[in-house]
């Protein structure tokens, strides 16, 4: 397959998962959304995938990245870029700068509001010349057309979409790797053992 994404050449950038935003979103179960984020980031984290964490005017509505995230991320919460209100967070300079010094070109991308959050640093880091998934499933909108123009408009300017579980599975590639041993691990564990 071309064009794969590994640990090695792909970066991990969870955007806006907020405890007030999150309370808005109605196009998928909340709980699913959560349990994706939370594979994504402990996939990265086992695989030593460089994480990027980015809130929106935490003071406000919008508050705090939600406590799973807190407690599986600590560093990358730690060092999270606190944005003062940009819709398309790939234009605020810290955080384009944080993505550039990762010097990778393959980003994962999974946020709240998929269509406000999402869409438009999606959008924007495939015409800076990056490759971009975003995981449908750790993303969610206030409505399901919502959800549904955003990721129509993000696959036609090139953003390819994917679930957490197809993403873990290319990640990983082979079960019985180091990665992949890790991978399948936190699958079963957080995914597939509560099916």
């Amino acid at each position: 397959m071309k064009n794969l994404f590994t640990p090695e050449n792909s970066a991990l950038l969870l955007i806006d998962h907020q405890v007030g935003t999150m309370s808005w979103v109605r196009s998928l179960e909340l709980d699913v959304i959560k349990t994706n984020t939370l594979v994504l980031a402990k996939s990265a984290q086992a695989t030593g995938m460089p994480v990027l964490l980015t809130s929106s005017m935490e003071t406000q509505a919008q508050g705090l990245l939600f406590a799973g995230l807190q407690q599986v991320l600590p560093d990358a919460y730690k060092n999270r870029i606190q944005r003062e209100g940009e819709v398309d967070c790939m234009t605020d300079l810290n955080f384009s700068a944080a993505v550039e010094a990762m010097q990778r070109k393959n980003l994962i991308m999974a946020g709240i509001t998929t269509d406000v959050c999402i869409v438009y640093p999606a959008i924007t880091a495939v015409e800076a010349g990056y490759h971009v998934q975003v995981v449908v499933d750790a993303c969610g909108s206030p409505t399901k057309l919502g959800d549904e123009i955003a990721l129509r408009r993000m696959e036609k300017a090139g953003v390819i979409l994917t679930t957490t579980n197809q993403l873990i599975a290319e990640l990983g590639q082979n079960w019985s790797s180091a990665n992949g041993s890790k991978l399948i691990a936190i699958l079963f564990e957080d995914v597939l053992s509560k099916l």
